[in-house]
């Protein structure tokens, strides 16, 4: 793959994704560990702080995934609250963003606001915030809500959601706000954190209680891939989480959401776009491929590959062999059954079509199911020696099919190591990735602007 010499280089983002949500950490590795003793989170942090990444990733997990009344093989246990976890972090890290998924059809604004605006402050201008939504029945049983949003509902929701929050964060404007200097008391103003919302899906007013934190507001960061997601992010997100790690998907994605931007009076610089990316390393290119091989098999287990089947199918899968043949039977294209708002059903847009395509693959290939899953939807981005990938991952970002990368090892917490200890110096050296932090706050390591509002930004009260 070659670059065009015609425009300087960019800068890589890097940051890493602590998984725990999903079937990605080969538990059967003697260095698997836990994923919920706090030494585990602090190695991995501290990882990517030695590192130079950007920030630390936290997925979501408020229910264990299931379908047909059974928890999924290889699902995590026990994933601590995220905030708490953060919070934690920031007392082991001096630089590294923390980034964390908080759901916007389960919470309110104010709380939500209020635990950000926290995090800000506590780490020194450190907090972003995945805004994701949930058509997830099976989690939102947990709730008082119950249920699951329509599509139009939960985006309708979210858009207000970080509206609202956005109205708290700058509810407290510095040029106003006087203390008494012995005591740390407030003085005045009557305006200090006030706020009013009148809305759909919100009607609150009252008094914020949290002053303006370094960032102003924190980072954040969109999941999206749907129509809606897309233009969600284009509208309010600073960075955009992808799946698009190859080329031409890549280009595809990053151009597609870049001219978004431009209705909303954003320029292209304003929004990051960072795919998910999986890697495995070894001395030789030929040695990483045979261990990635290893690597996805030991992901993909019989009960999985079954599973994840349903997710095109829609229907109860289990009477078949996961070494055996594919479903000659059509997907179910209704709301019920596997469906039940199960967010990875949505993914595949046209069910029938992609059951056809698989079918000729897995002829072709003479591939079982499993072998399909493995081959279709758990294929490392990077694999072969610290060289290739850094050569890999920096064409990709010099050809505008990222703006960087979130890296997914496959053991936690001790599989970012040898990234960090190889990858990172050979980006270094082509100067495309960063020797040390250059400011002090996320939004310093992104290159984002602080928010324009009518606060100082500093988050320090005047004194």
């Amino acid at each position: 793959m070659s670059t065009s010499q015609d425009k300087p280089l960019k800068r890589i983002h890097l940051a890493a994704h602590f998984p725990g949500v999903n079937n990605t950490t080969v538990w059967s590795d003697p260095e698997a560990g836990s994923h919920i003793e706090f030494s585990s989170f602090a190695h991995f942090a501290r990882t990517a702080e030695r590192a130079r990444f950007d920030f630390l990733f936290l997925a979501e997990g408020l229910r264990l995934r299931e379908q047909g009344g059974h928890i999924y093989d290889l699902d995590v246990v026990g994933r601590p609250d995220t905030f708490t976890v953060l919070a934690a972090l920031a007392a082991v890290t001096d630089h590294l963003g923390l980034t964390g998924t908080i759901n916007s059809t389960f919470n309110e604004p104010y709380e939500v606001a209020r635990q950000f605006a926290s995090l800000d402050h506590l780490s020194g201008g450190r907090a972003a915030w995945n805004v994701v939504t949930s058509w997830d029945a099976f989690t939102g049983e947990n709730f008082r809500r119950g249920g699951f949003l329509p599509q139009e509902e939960r985006y309708s929701r979210a858009k207000e959601f970080l509206t609202t929050a956005n109205e708290l964060f700058d509810s407290w404007h510095g040029d106003e706000i006087v203390a008494d200097q012995e005591t740390g008391t407030f003085l005045s103003d009557a305006k200090a954190g006030a706020f009013v919302h009148e809305g759909r899906h919100f009607d609150i007013h009252g008094r914020f209680n949290v002053p303006r934190g370094p960032q102003g507001r924190p980072v954040v960061f969109q999941a999206g891939d749907s129509e809606e997601g897309r233009e969600f992010a284009a509208a309010d997100a600073d960075a955009i989480f992808s799946r698009y790690a190859t080329l031409e998907e890549g280009r595809a994605f990053y151009t597609d959401v870049k001219r978004r931007l431009a209705r909303y009076g954003r320029t292209p610089d304003q929004l990051l776009i960072l795919p998910a990316a999986t890697f495995v390393l070894a001395d030789t290119d030929a040695e990483a491929e045979e261990h990635a091989r290893e690597v996805r098999r030991a992901q993909v287990s019989g009960a999985t590959a079954i599973k994840h089947l349903e997710f095109v199918w829609n229907r109860d899968l289990s009477a078949y062999d996961p070494d055996g043949p594919l479903p000659d039977i059509d997907p179910d294209l209704g709301e019920h059954t596997v469906a039940r708002g199960r967010a990875q059903v949505r993914m595949y847009r046209d069910p029938l079509a992609t059951a056809r395509a698989w079918r000729e693959r897995a002829a072709a290939n003479k591939w079982s199911i499993r072998d399909l899953v493995i081959e279709t939807g758990n294929r490392q981005a990077f694999v072969g020696s610290p060289a290739t990938v850094a050569e890999t991952i920096n064409d990709l970002v010099q050809a505008d099919a990222s703006d960087g990368f979130i890296l997914v090892p496959h053991i936690t917490p001790r599989g970012l190591d040898a990234f960090a200890d190889t990858v990172v110096p050979l980006l270094q050296e082509r100067g495309v990735f960063r020797t040390e932090y250059e400011g002090t706050t996320l939004r310093d390591h992104l290159g984002l602007a602080h928010p324009d509002t009518a606060g100082t930004g500093d988050g320090r009260v005047r004194r």
